[in-house]
């Protein structure tokens, strides 16, 4: 969906929904009528109960943009990986029996174990961002199709790549100042605690102060950490749907999130749980299945005898049980992944209905966009000896001046033979 007045990034700040507290009466049975839903979302204020039946509602309507989006996101990560992983192996494989398996009573040569540390090293921090890429992108998606379920429009996988792609970098910056703004009361609380280890450790007299100086320490930077998480959490939704750059989502969000952190930390804590519940419930037919195709592996092992190969079944239940394994743990982080997206973006969603009147400026627009009652008549064709004819758009008596004077047809010419003309 476009850029539209509906979701910009500023709206005009009204009263609240009239069909809120402070509305009209209900005199005896009668009650207002339901709010308005052109989608999968109601457009009013939302609470615990609606946000958790439109987060399924949107889940199932458009799962198969969701999930294909996720799958192909997944399967790139899962290439790039295995590629940088094998590019990693086949730099340092003549280091690899040197240093994991040295001469008796010799440790390994440094001219094998520097470039075996560089390369792992490089591994990790290529293998982090690709992960945290990946991860933008799933971010990306859900906000881009739930603009389209707020208004009950569909949409395609193609369509939900292209957005996710375009907004990645801007969801991507504001995943790594959100880590960073919310991360930092921990490492400021860990930067003072190991020094302190440290010197308490090395002394003659190790004293057990610096173990109870950790939670001391911690136990407020983690408090401080979640508020400052919850302030930013609407800032990934704010990228996608109002096209803002890193730090004005940062900003917007916290701007949404002011006054009513309580709340949105309690419904996101809700959904979070929902999420693992659900997703944990996913998994476990997988596990089951996989562990119990791994039992005949396990009875093998146990009655083969001493010094032979594994057989082809062993292998086979092998395989088989990893790939159920790794299915159930695919699906399962797939589900919550997309739930806790969607469920953190309806808040979104509700805040904006809440505070700037969201849900008048999407009603006006679908109002604006929608098509007329019926096809505009065309006029027939006239007959071509009427005064219609005659008339120019200059001259044509309109709507806005109805006085214009009419011109006169043309006399006939004369037509009567052999009449004498005058001298």
């Amino acid at each position: 969906m476009t850029q539209n007045t509906g979701w910009g990034s500023t709206g005009a700040h009204g009263p609240g929904w009239p069909g809120g507290p402070g509305g009209a009466p209900q005199w005896g049975g009668w009650a207002p009528p339901p709010p308005p839903q052109p989608g999968t979302v109601p457009l009013k204020p939302l609470g615990l109960g609606d946000v958790v039946s439109a987060t399924f509602a949107t889940f199932g309507r458009y799962w198969k943009q969701l999930a294909g989006v996720m799958l192909a996101v997944l399967g790139l990560c899962l290439l790039v990986m295995a590629l940088l992983a094998g590019v990693a192996v086949a730099a340092v494989y003549d280091h690899i029996e040197p240093v994991f398996d040295p001469p008796y009573g010799q440790d390994p040569a440094a001219e094998h174990l520097t470039p075996f540390i560089v390369a792992g090293v490089t591994l990790f921090v290529l293998l982090f961002a690709v992960g945290l890429l990946s991860m933008a992108m799933l971010t990306a998606v859900c906000p881009a199709v739930l603009q389209q379920a707020v208004l009950g429009r569909p949409t395609t996988f193609r369509a939900m790549w292209r957005v996710a792609l375009r907004r990645t970098p801007s969801v991507l910056g504001t995943l790594l100042l959100t880590g960073l703004i919310a991360g930092a009361p921990v490492l400021a609380a860990m930067a003072v605690w190991i020094p302190v280890m440290v010197v308490s450790v090395s002394g003659d007299d190790p004293s057990p102060a610096a173990l109870v100086l950790l939670p001391v320490l911690l136990l407020p930077a983690i408090a401080v950490s979640v508020w400052l998480g919850t302030r930013l959490s609407l800032a990934p939704a704010v990228a996608v749907m109002e096209k803002a750059a890193p730090v004005t989502a940062l900003r917007r969000s916290a701007a949404l999130v002011k006054g009513d952190w309580w709340r949105i930390f309690g419904i996101t804590l809700v959904g979070s749980m929902i999420a693992m519940s659900i997703a944990y419930m996913i998994q476990m037919p997988f596990q089951l299945v996989g562990t119990f195709g791994m039992i005949p592996l396990m009875a093998g092992a146990g009655e083969g005898a001493e010094g032979a190969g594994p057989s082809t079944g062993m292998i086979v239940a092998l395989v088989f049980g990893i790939l159920c394994l790794m299915a159930g743990a695919g699906v399962s982080q797939m589900f919550q992944i997309g739930y806790t997206q969607l469920f953190s973006n309806l808040l979104y969603v509700d805040q904006r209905i809440r505070r700037e009147n969201l849900a008048q400026a999407l009603l006006a627009e679908l109002a604006a966009q929608a098509p007329a009652a019926g096809p505009v008549p065309t006029p027939a064709e006239p007959p071509a000896d009427t005064l219609t004819d005659t008339l120019t758009d200059a001259d044509a008596p309109t709507v806005a001046h109805p006085d214009r004077p009419q011109p006169r047809p043309e006399p006939e010419p004369d037509t009567l033979p052999d009449r004498p003309k005058d001298d």
